[in-house]
């Protein structure tokens, strides 16, 4: 009964209820889409490698675009025993080379950080989520590049056709891919050797390896870290990509920031449209007392309707930030200094965890007012009447 009162009091007073669940709906929706952009980047990195992958650098770089190994040592480490061979019986492994280049936006004249990225004939082996939806493969030897279409379509002269400068000339754009919603959808993708020519580059950035199983891994990583012949830092691809996850670290804190300051403003809507329903319904609120609900029975009632709020205002908010879900946004990547293109993701998990923040901004913002209500006085406000 208590419950069907607080819904109707809701509809009749539908205009502070409307500016209450609007604001309450404002905050949820930015606190979804804030967290919506730090987990479509924790996804794309995070999601970026292969189990049994090996990520080979050299010790003491911070990334593949600060790494160098000499070009002698790739004979050595590509037939180590435990890593996996193809059809051919050729080792599952590439050497690769990283490379910062700067590209103007679509729209804009300043460029930003863009990764090129050079490659050996086995790299396409050993990323099986990426694949080609436009156009061909680059040929090795060739100025020749395929690039990913979500930096495509951020970036000029980047599509199907399209010549882009970098290095010692101009590369025809000959494919567009895409790589599963992971890091390599933000790299434009040349043959290894041409772009070391393009920069004099004697050595390479990097080699991935593929280990035959899990034991394999292990035991190739302890090899490569223990030869002291070259000194190198050999990690899973996955746990490489997971460690540049913490570049969320700072949007997910300004989310949080931003959420608490409107939250709390949220929260003052609430407290003062339910302190409102207190002094307009004091007749109400004293009747129900003379036909016998407790105080106690009375506040959780005012609560209740409070968090009501919160909750009708959550489920607006979490809707309203659906529509950013799959939209592509890009950030710099400080491990690599280079644009990482990603895109929103409004999960389940997300919209929940607005729902509760939404329901837990009402009730806190009507627990004085319920308070309040709880301890009116029936006799006193009937006397007055």
């Amino acid at each position: 009964m208590l419950l069907k009162y607080n819904v109707r009091s809701l509809l009749v007073r539908w205009g502070s209820t409307a500016l209450t669940v609007l604001g309450i709906a404002l905050t949820t929706a930015i606190f979804v889409g804030v967290m919506a952009l730090a987990e479509g980047l924790e996804t794309a990195l995070g999601t970026t490698g292969e189990p049994q992958h090996v990520l080979v650098r050299r010790r003491g770089s911070d990334s593949e675009g600060s790494s160098f190994i000499p070009r002698d040592i790739w004979p050595m480490v590509r037939y180590l025993p435990g890593i996996a061979r193809d059809s051919r019986g050729e080792p599952l492994a590439s050497a690769e080379l990283a490379v910062i280049i700067n590209l103007p936006r679509r729209g804009e004249t300043q460029g930003v950080n863009v990764t090129v990225r050079g490659l050996s004939p086995e790299s396409l082996a050993l990323r099986p989520r990426v694949r080609i939806v436009e156009g061909r493969m680059f040929r090795p030897g060739l100025r020749e590049a395929i690039v990913a279409r979500r930096l495509s379509e951020r970036f000029q002269n980047l599509g199907l056709g399209d010549e882009v400068r970098f290095g010692k000339g101009s590369w025809r754009v000959v494919g567009l891919f895409e790589a599963g919603n992971t890091a390599f959808d933000s790299e434009i993708w040349v043959d290894v050797n041409q772009l070391a020519s393009d920069y004099n580059r004697p050595g390479y950035s990097s080699f991935l390896l593929k280990a035959t199983d899990e034991a394999a891994l292990k035991t190739l990583i302890e090899r490569i870290e223990q030869e002291r012949r070259y000194p190198l830092l050999a990690q899973p691809e996955m746990e490489y990509y997971r460690e540049q996850t913490r570049v969320a670290g700072p949007i997910r804190a300004l989310g949080m920031f931003l959420v608490l300051v409107l939250g709390v403003g949220a929260g003052f809507a609430a407290m003062n449209t339910m302190d409102a329903a207190v002094a307009f319904r004091a007749r109400e609120i004293a009747t129900l007392r003379a036909l016998g609900f407790r105080r106690r029975q009375i506040g959780i009632a005012f609560l209740v309707e409070s968090a009501l709020l919160g909750l009708i205002g959550g489920a607006i908010g979490s809707a309203l930030a659906l529509p950013v879900h799959g939209l592509t946004t890009g950030t710099a990547n400080w491990e690599t200094f280079s644009e990482i293109i990603f895109a929103f993701r409004v999960t389940p998990a997300l919209m929940l965890t607005g729902l509760v923040f939404a329901t837990l901004v009402g009730a806190l913002g009507g627990m004085l007012p319920a308070r309040r209500a709880a301890r009116q006085a029936p006799a006193l406000v009937l006397r007055e009447l």
